[in-house]
């Protein structure tokens, strides 16, 4: 396992998501992310994905958990209650719900990453949880700009006299979207 990376994508006011709870307004060069170089080494250099249960729920699982989903590996999937029936995956892309908290979801995905990087895909309260605990080597921000005025926050909740970031670098991923991403270390 190399590293632990959470990621996000908001708003530059700081919103994750819009007053209405729709992210929609801040992908819509997804497709086009999806091409990038940066985004094919990101998803060449995972082995294993964390999610919170609102993310996975964000659209249809039988949807999307299948051999399209770009990444194809072992994902975490942080909840209080697992739902009664899920996708199955197939031989790469398998579901696990862990309800024991954020450590043993780091710690499972850890294990089943080997030697590439576990990546946190959101939602804000998992991220959250997850630079609280300082089990996180790495913040990727991606921003939108786009303004939302209101939403959720992925800050809302930090322990900041906990987190200190040090800028590692900022790429031009897409025409509008723009990338940071900071190295965590405790203070």
């Amino acid at each position: 396992m190399r590293k632990i990376i959470a990621g996000m994508t908001m708003s530059l006011d700081g919103f994750i998501n819009d007053r209405n709870g729709s992210a929609e307004s801040l992908s819509p060069d997804f497709p086009e992310l999806l091409d990038t170089p940066f985004f094919k080494d990101q998803v060449q250099n995972t082995g294993a994905v964390i999610m919170g249960k609102s993310v996975y729920e964000m659209a249809d699982p039988f949807m999307w958990v299948n051999d399209d989903y770009e990444f194809q590996v072992p994902i975490f999937v942080l909840t209080h209650t697992p739902p009664a029936k899920y996708p199955k995956g197939n031989d790469k892309l398998s579901l696990t719900f862990v309800t024991d908290g954020i450590e043993s979801a780091i710690s499972q995905a850890k294990k089943a990453a080997g030697d590439k990087d576990a990546l946190i895909i959101g939602g804000a309260d998992t991220i959250q949880q997850c630079l609280n605990s300082g089990l996180c080597d790495e913040l990727q921000i991606d921003l939108m700009p786009v303004l939302l005025g209101k939403g959720l926050r992925l800050f809302e909740n930090i322990d900041t006299d906990k987190i200190k970031l040090e800028r590692i670098s900022v790429e031009e991923v897409t025409p509008i979207r723009t990338t940071i991403t900071f190295k965590v270390t405790k203070t």
